[in-house]
């Protein structure tokens, strides 16, 4: 803070657990959205390739940059203040987020130099699931934004930071889908504003890391927009399809909500509530939070349908040809080509609205 380098002081940020019976945070953030960097790219589509023109995290100073992260040759935790960076083989790195909403709010670059766009890849996914078991700390936290679900740049990077008390969607009831051989069981989330999926367990943390990312994958080459919330030192992940954007487009969205100036990105679903005005603050109520939420979640037929998209690619392995056999007999993969039935029983089309965005009808 000393040196200038964030953009406002996140301490000075009013902060307070909403009263009611879910817990959501609220914090008030008047003036965030005005000092982030503005997004740069079309929002209708969740797979853009990387455009080194726009602002990408090559382009963030050396004092940003904290660390590099990356596996140790022993298996041993170690910390070297003055190791060189290894240009060549393009090094994970984390560097502070200019615009924090928390305490120790940190963004992971896989393999910088590669110039990656924002989707996910099992690599970089495994990567943030190590982040998050080395940490150790149950209140550090991942999240990961898609394009079209409110990621602002368009370089694959993750974020990460302390708030140390239990996120809503954390406290969420779920009820079992299936498990998988490889030990993951997947359950869908209960009683709470916005559709998605659970993950944990699994034999090894790299088979956790597999059937997620097999399934954000599946999303993104699918063009639905998402969200990942990494919980529990990386034991237990959490899928969120969204589509508030499209209802933006669509004018579906109450201008009560709109006027709140709120983008609901991963901390928001999740329950932590980043506020800009303060009668939003003031009046911040468990009914507030579930109604602007609620309009993030996809409607029960369509959660449906993204689930078979996902449990069908799940089925059939991921980049390294290998399938996870679903073990609860009531769950049926479905066939490559029903899969592909119901991607195109969905028709993509853009619409006028105060952005481009893609909408599914």
């Amino acid at each position: 803070m000393q040196k200038g380098l964030f953009r406002y002081d996140v301490t000075a940020c009013e902060t307070k657990v909403i009263p009611g019976q879910f817990g959501f945070i609220a914090q008030l953030n008047e003036g965030r959205h005005l000092k982030k960097r503005p997004t740069e790219f079309r929002v209708d589509k969740v797979l853009q390739p990387f455009d080194g023109s726009k602002f990408n995290f090559t382009k963030v100073g050396q004092e940003e940059v904290l660390f590099q992260f990356e596996a140790s040759e022993d298996g041993e935790v170690q910390f070297h203040p003055n190791a060189p960076i290894d240009v060549e083989n393009s090094p994970s790195v984390v560097a502070i987020n200019v615009s924090p909403i928390e305490y120790g709010h940190v963004l992971l670059i896989p393999r910088i130099f590669e110039s990656l766009p924002q989707r996910i890849d099992r690599e970089s996914f495994l990567l943030a699931l190590y982040m998050a078991a080395e940490a150790g700390n149950p209140y550090f936290r991942l999240g990961y934004n898609s394009l079209g679900a409110f990621a602002t740049i368009n370089h694959l990077h993750f974020q990460a930071y302390y708030l140390a008390v239990t996120f809503p969607i954390e406290k969420a009831p779920t009820k079992k889908t299936t498990s998988l051989d490889v030990g993951v069981k997947i359950s869908e989330l209960l009683n709470y504003p916005v559709r998605g999926l659970v993950f944990e367990g699994g034999n090894t943390l790299e088979d956790l890391s597999n059937s997620v990312s097999d399934a954000c994958i599946c999303l993104q080459e699918n063009n639905i927009p998402y969200n990942v919330l990494i919980s529990d030192c990386g034991k237990r992940i959490f899928l969120l399809p969204q589509c508030y954007a499209e209802k933006q487009a669509l004018g579906e969205v109450r201008a009560e909500l709109l006027d709140t100036q709120v983008n609901p990105a991963v901390w928001e679903i999740s329950g932590h509530m980043v506020l800009k005005r303060r009668e939003d603050y003031d009046e911040a109520s468990d009914e507030n939070a579930w109604k602007l939420l609620a309009e993030v979640s996809l409607s029960e037929e369509r959660f449906q349908e993204v689930n078979a998209l996902i449990f069908g690619a799940i089925a059939c392995g991921g980049d390294d040809g290998n399938a996870n056999l679903l073990e609860d007999p009531d769950v049926k993969p479905h066939s490559r080509e029903e899969v592909n039935a119901i991607n195109k029983s969905s028709r993509h089309a853009i619409v006028s609205g105060t952005q481009e965005c893609l909408v599914l009808q």
